[in-house]
Parts: C-alpha cells; sequence; structure tokens
C-alpha cells in the first residue's frame, strides 16, 4: 500500500496551553494523526507520523529549517512513498517551504499544512489542515507540482505563499498568482498549475554559511542598518522598500557602496501585492537597480532572503548569485491553466552542468561587475540626476552543485 508521511515540527497544531496559559509545542505526530479519526481522505493510502522536532517555527533558525528540508529528501529516499506532509508552525512556513521548493527535484508532492488554534482549542482547525493536506500528498494531479502549502481547505504553491492574516483560519494567501486549487470533502480539485525553475542543488541548504538580513525601508531611513549588517559579516540584504520598490537618496549611495564591496542586495517591496518595478529616479527604485540592488519580482522580503541565502551557499561569487537571482525572479508564480504551460522539471540546455552555452546577464549582474574594486572604468553617480532607469533583465537560471544529506533534530 502507498504511503504518505507526515514530519511533526512543531507549531500551533501541536501547541496546547501550559500552566500559564500561554501555548508551547508539546504534541507529536501520534497524536496528530489520531485526530484524523472520522475525517475525509484517501481509503488506499496509510499515514505514518515521524517527529522532526517540537517547536514554535518563530524559533527555527535557517540551520533548522535546513533540517527539516533534509528530513523530506530522507522520507522520499523510500519509493513506496506517494508524497510529504510537514506540519509546520505558521509563523516561518513560507520560508521553509520555499526552501524545501528550491531543492526539490521529485515529481512526488511535499504538502506543507499547520493551524491557527492549538490543539486543546474545541474548534482547532488543525486536524482539518492535515487531513487536507494528506489528501493532496496523496494524490497523482499533484504530481510534479513541486512544495506546496494547503490551509483552510486551498491549495498554493509555496513560491509567492505568504502568511496574511495573524489568527484567522485562512491564514495564507498568494496575491499575485491565487490557489492552484481547493480540497473538497478531501478531494484535491486544481484549476492551476506552478511554473518552477529548475532546482538547486543540496548545498543550497547550507544557510548559515551565507549571512542574509532583511532592511526595512521608511520615511527617513538611513544607511545605519545596512552598514550595521555588513560589518556583522552579511553577505547579502534584502530590502524592504517602499511602493514599488524606492527609497532615498542615502540608501541608493549605501547600495552602490556595499555591491563594490561584495554584499549582493536584493529589491523587494513591503507592499502586500505587486511586483516591484524600477519606475522612479532622484533615489527612487530606478536609481536603486542602477546602483547594483536586484529585484525580486513578486517574491517578498521573507523568501527573497531564503533565495538569496540558498545561491550563497551554492556559490559564494556575488555576480553569479545576484545573476541567478535576478533570473529566478523572472519566473512567474503560478496561476496558469493545466495543460497550457509545461511543468519545469529539468535544466535549460544553457543551464545544464557542462553547458558551453552562453547565459544573458542581467543590468544589475553588469553594474556589480562595474562597481567591482578591481575595475578602473569610470562610471556616474548611479543616485545622482543623471542616472538612468536600467534596462530588463535576461532570462534562465544557473544548474547547482550537489553535497552530502545529513538531518537535524531539534526541540524547545
Amino acid at each position: 500500500m502507498r504511503r504518505v508521511v507526515v514530519l511533526s515540527t512543531g507549531g500551533t497544531i501541536a501547541s496546547r496551553p501550559d500552566s500559564r496559559g500561554a501555548a508551547r509545542a508539546t504534541d507529536g505526530a501520534e497524536a496528530l494523526l489520531a485526530g484524523l479519526s472520522g475525517l475525509p481522505g484517501p481509503a488506499d493510502v496509510a499515514v505514518e507520523g515521524r517527529d522532526v522536532a517540537r517547536v514554535g517555527s518563530y524559533l527555527l533558525t535557517p540551520g533548522g529549517m535546513a533540517g527539516i528540508v533534509r528530513e523530506v529528501h530522507r522520507a522520499l529516499d523510500d519509493p513506496d512513498v506517494a508524497g510529504v506532509v510537514v506540519t509546520h508552525g505558521t509563523d516561518t512556513l513560507e520560508e521553509t517551504a520555499f526552501l524545501a521548493d528550491l531543492v526539490h527535484r521529485d515529481p512526488r508532492p511535499v504538502v506543507f499544512t499547520g493551524a491557527q488554534r492549538h490543539a486543546a482549542n474545541r474548534d482547532t482547525d488543525g486536524p482539518r489542515n492535515l487531513a487536507d493536506a494528506v489528501a493532496v500528498a496523496a494524490s497523482p494531479l499533484t504530481a510534479g507540482f513541486g512544495v506546496l502549502i494547503v490551509f483552510d481547505g486551498r491549495i498554493f504553491a509555496a513560491r509567492g505563499a505568504r502568511k496574511s492574516h495573524t489568527l484567522a483560519p485562512e491564514a495564507f494567501s498568494a496575491p499575485d498568482s491565487g490557489p492552484l486549487g481547493r480540497v473538497t470533502q478531501g478531494v484535491p480539485r486544481l484549476s492551476a498549475r506552478p511554473v518552477r525553475p529548475p532546482a538547486l542543488g543540496p548545498s543550497a541548504l547550507d544557510l548559515e554559511a551565507a549571512r542574509v538580513d532583511i532592511v526595512a525601508c521608511y520615511p527617513g531611513s538611513d544607511a545605519i542598518a545596512m552598514d550595521a549588517f555588513a560589518a556583522a559579516g552579511a553577505r547579502g540584504l534584502v530590502l524592504e522598500a517602499t511602493g514599488a520598490g524606492n527609497a532615498n537618496h542615502e540608501v541608493c549611495a549605501a547600495i552602490a557602496r556595499l555591491t563594490r564591496a561584495g554584499i549582493v542586495v536584493a529589491l523587494s517591496s513591503r507592499v502586500h501585492a505587486g511586483p516591484v518595478a524600477a519606475l522612479y529616479g532622484n533615489g527612487g527604485g530606478a536609481d536603486l537597480v542602477r546602483a547594483g540592488a536586484v529585484p525580486t519580482g513578486t517574491l517578498r522580503a521573507s523568501q527573497a532572503r531564503i533565495l538569496l541565502a540558498a545561491l550563497l551557499a551554492t556559490d559564494p561569487d556575488p555576480v553569479r548569485a545576484a545573476s541567478g537571482l535576478s533570473r529566478h525572479a523572472d519566473f512567474p508564480d503560478a496561476g496558469f491553466p493545466q495543460g497550457d504551460v509545461p511543468h519545469t522539471d529539468s535544466p535549460r540546455p544553457s543551464d545544464s552542468p557542462g553547458s558551453t552555452s552562453p547565459r544573458a546577464e542581467s543590468p544589475r549582474t553588469e553594474s556589480l561587475r562595474s562597481d567591482s574594486p578591481h575595475s578602473e572604468s569610470p562610471r556616474t553617480d548611479p543616485c545622482g540626476p543623471d542616472a538612468a532607469a536600467p534596462r530588463s533583465s535576461g532570462a534562465g537560471f544557473p544548474g547547482r552543485a550537489t553535497a552530502p544529506v545529513r538531518s537535524t533534530e531539534r526541540n524547545e
């Protein structure tokens, strides 16, 4: 009989109030599976539970997230496993799920889920979410879909999904693509499929080798936080900019200075939906990109940070990391009708190992090269009045190397 493996990592779905009334992750996989009794689900699939951790996801480190992904790979080593479900705290679920998707090469689905109401709540949403996630993981319809998030009856691609409400059961959304489908009475019903770039290699999971920090932009923001993160050893920064990706002259000058020093700067937005667009000069997004910042499309700061860290862990060269970041941002999130767009599950010819085909470099890569300490080419002030809007980026995505896999287990 086919099996679905449920990896329990903690979170609200596994939490109960302590003596002070504060919820803590205490339940393991056995307790979670007991909650499935009486709920609709596939009759021809056995469900197996495994404990990986019992923590609130706000306690996870990049290394802890990578350990969860390694446990997913370990479960998929068994050919009798039809799919994997990961129960996870909702606070950082979007990061771990996206990390898992970045390195996922297997056609079998991996589904993340959780809960907004703890396990002792009479109206807990955990069992229903888990039952829906098992149904999606067991369904042959989701083969090749990569890593998914199932919550409150809706199915999302990991990329572009984000927690959009602190307390409501309908906790997740994908504002730039919408859900891929829904689960109704235990039956997945799909209306779209994700479009995925080629996967990175397992070395992308060495996230602690590359510090990447998020910097908020706001009225009157300056370069102090950016410089402090750089002094602390950050090899990448993600700007959570205003509007379509804007800041000011001081931030723009810091981008130019830090990219010259080999730090990759990604440009995201604090706005809930819509792509980053290099529209404005005078310290706006057009100047930031000209100074060396790499727009991240519709990826928000939480997932842009994971992507940049994974790229730097795979290849520490800042030019290649910036180019990979730009190319990855060119991929749409999802939302294409099934059958219209083929699933991408192998590297493009120009990106395959050993290929000699040239890869187009984006204007952000060119900016990093011209800003290099070894470059003697004169350049205009990217933040000054003569700054011009950048050209559009190229396409493609580089293949990645592999490394040994090992697992971790963490407890609260």
